[in-house]
């Protein structure tokens, strides 16, 4: 027959118990804790976040006045992207994507981005006014302009059309301008 626990043992035993109930209890409202935090926090992610995390992915965009975009996403800029696709590239206005697939589950936030990434999409326009080539400026309206970048404003690009007419388009109403050389 075994002894039986003493009154201190007996004691220690329920202190024991408690103590584990209490961590239990603890952990539990430690995780929810946590888990809310995290919804909060998640608020402050932005697009622009999530597509620098996904550089170098291969992506498909949804974008206002365009339609599918397919490439991998080479470089972030403060409000656009570049996507090299199928012998193209695309500079894509981030305020003007609808949808994105295959993006990264992580994000890298723009106090983490390099000096470089925070150029704006002007800088983006400089380059293609710099090379001269043939382009297509997608409007957020569904129109197209054949097009090459000849100067940059600070808030609109102007082009010459195939025609050679000068045309002045504001940012605002270009959601990409796709590559044709």
């Amino acid at each position: 027959m075994a002894p039986h626990p003493s009154w201190d043992e007996q004691l220690f035993a329920l202190f024991d118990d408690l103590e584990g109930q209490a961590t239990a209890l603890f952990d539990l409202e430690r995780d929810a804790e946590l888990i809310d935090r995290s919804r909060a926090e998640y608020h402050r992610v932005t697009l622009d976040s999530r597509l620098m995390a996904s550089v170098g992915h291969r992506l498909v965009l949804t974008v206002a006045g365009v339609g599918r975009v397919e490439g991998e996403l080479q470089r972030m800029g403060l409000g656009w992207c570049l996507v090299s696709g199928h012998a193209q590239d695309w500079i894509v206005r981030t305020a003007r994507i609808q949808v994105v697939q295959g993006a990264s589950a992580r994000s890298v936030p723009e106090v983490a981005w390099s000096p470089l990434h925070e150029l704006g999409v002007s800088s983006a326009l400089r380059r293609l006014a710099a090379s001269q080539v043939r382009c297509v400026v997608h409007l957020v309206e569904g129109g197209q302009l054949e097009s090459v970048v000849r100067r940059v404003g600070s808030d609109f690009v102007e082009i010459s059309t195939p025609s050679q007419e000068r045309e002045l388009i504001a940012y605002d109403a270009i959601s990409a301008v796709q590559s044709r050389d």
